[in-house]
C-alpha cells in the first residue's frame, strides 16, 4: 500500500502530538477564561483551516460521500463548521484540567439520568454507546451525576507516548470516571460483578476496526463500513441493558446530552441487530447535526470484496 507523504499533516500532528504542547495547553487553556478561550479557538481555525489545510482532502471527501444529495457549497459550509467545532473541542478539552465541578455541570447537562438509575435500581449495570460527536470527552463528567457507589468506566485506547497517554488518563478521570485500556474490560467487568458492584461502562462505536476485525460490515452513512461488535458481544454475555448517548451543542461551550434506550435485553436480539441499531442512531444523530462528528478521521480506509472479505 502506497502512503503519501503531507507535510502539513506532519507539521499539525507534531504540534498536537509532543508531550510538551500538551502541558502548554493544558496549563494555558486551562487558567484561560471562557470568552478569550473561544478567541483562540477562531485563530487557532484560521491557522489550521486556510493555512495548513488539516486534512481538508479527506473532509471534504467524507462529506462528498456521506451526502451525496448535497450540492458543493453546501457540503464547504458544513466542512467550515466542523473545523470550528474541532478547535473548540480542542480548547475545551484541555480546559478541563482546571473547571470546577460545578463549572462542568453547568456546561455539560444530562437531561435524563432516570433512564440509568432506573436499570441500576433493578440491580442492573449498563453499557452506553457513544461516537466521536459533540464534545465526547466531557461525558466523563457523567461520574459527577451518578451515586458515588457506582462505577463510570470509559474504555480508550492507550497513547504510544507514555507521558502523553498519563496526561490524558489524568484529563479523563478529572471528574471521577475511571478509564480502562480497551483489553481491560472484561476483566473489569468481572471483577464488579464478583464484588456486587453495578457499573457504568462507555464504548466508543465509531472506531475503525483493525485488520483482525472485519467481520461485520454494513452500511453507514451512504457507505459500506466495517464496524466494532465488540459493545453487542459483551452485552450479550453479561446480559447487560444498552443505551445510546446523544449529545446537543446547545451553543459554544454548553452541551447537552439525552440517554437513549436501545435495547434491556440483548440476549432477545439476533445476532448483529444490536450493532446495526446503535449504529443507525448515532448515523442519525449525525445528519442533524453533522458538523459535531469527527470528519478528519480516516474511517473508510478499509473496502470489501463481494465475498465479504478485505480488498
Amino acid at each position: 500500500m502506497n502512503f503519501k507523504f503531507s507535510k502539513k499533516a506532519f507539521i499539525f500532528d507534531f504540534l498536537i502530538s509532543r508531550q510538551w504542547v500538551i502541558i502548554f495547553c493544558m496549563v494555558f487553556f486551562g487558567w484561560v477564561g471562557c470568552c478569550l478561550l473561544y478567541f483562540f479557538s477562531d485563530i487557532y481555525f484560521y491557522l489550521i483551516y486556510y493555512l495548513l489545510k488539516y486534512r481538508r482532502r479527506v473532509v471534504r471527501a467524507n462529506l462528498q460521500h456521506a451526502f451525496p444529495e448535497k450540492d458543493l457549497s453546501e457540503i464547504i459550509k458544513i466542512e467550515k463548521r466542523y473545523y470550528r467545532h474541532l478547535c473548540d473541542f480542542f480548547v475545551e478539552m484541555y480546559k478541563m484540567w482546571h473547571m470546577s465541578d460545578e463549572q462542568i455541570r453547568r456546561r455539560c447537562k444530562f437531561t435524563n439520568p432516570e433512564v440509568i438509575r432506573r436499570y441500576f435500581d433493578q440491580g442492573k449495570s449498563v453499557i452506553g454507546v457513544l461516537g466521536h460527536y459533540g464534545n465526547w470527552e466531557w461525558m466523563s463528567s457523567y461520574s459527577l451525576w451518578m451515586p458515588r457507589e457506582f462505577d463510570f468506566f470509559t474504555l480508550y485506547k492507550p497513547l504510544h507516548n507514555a507521558v502523553a497517554d498519563k496526561m490524558m488518563i489524568r484529563l479523563r478521570s478529572r471528574f471521577g470516571a475511571k478509564p480502562v485500556p480497551k483489553n481491560d474490560i472484561l476483566r473489569r467487568i468481572v471483577e464488579n460483578k464478583r464484588n456486587g458492584r453495578l457499573f457504568l461502562a462507555g464504548f466508543i462505536g465509531d472506531q475503525t476496526p483493525n485488520r483482525a476485525n472485519l467481520n461485520f460490515w454494513m452500511e453507514f452513512l451512504n457507505q459500506d463500513t466495517p464496524i466494532l461488535v465488540g459493545t453487542e458481544k459483551i452485552a450479550r454475555k453479561f446480559g447487560l441493558p444498552v443505551i445510546s448517548l446523544k449529545m446537543r451543542k446547545v451553543r459554544r461551550g454548553y452541551y447537552e446530552v439525552d440517554f437513549v434506550d436501545v435495547c434491556s435485553d440483548p440476549g432477545q436480539l439476533e445476532p448483529g441487530e444490536l450493532t446495526r441499531i446503535h449504529t443507525r442512531l448515532l448515523e442519525r444523530y449525525i445528519r442533524e447535526v453533522p458538523e459535531l462528528w469527527l470528519w478528519s478521521h480516516k474511517r473508510w480506509k478499509h473496502t470489501r470484496n463481494t465475498d465479504g472479505s478485505e480488498k
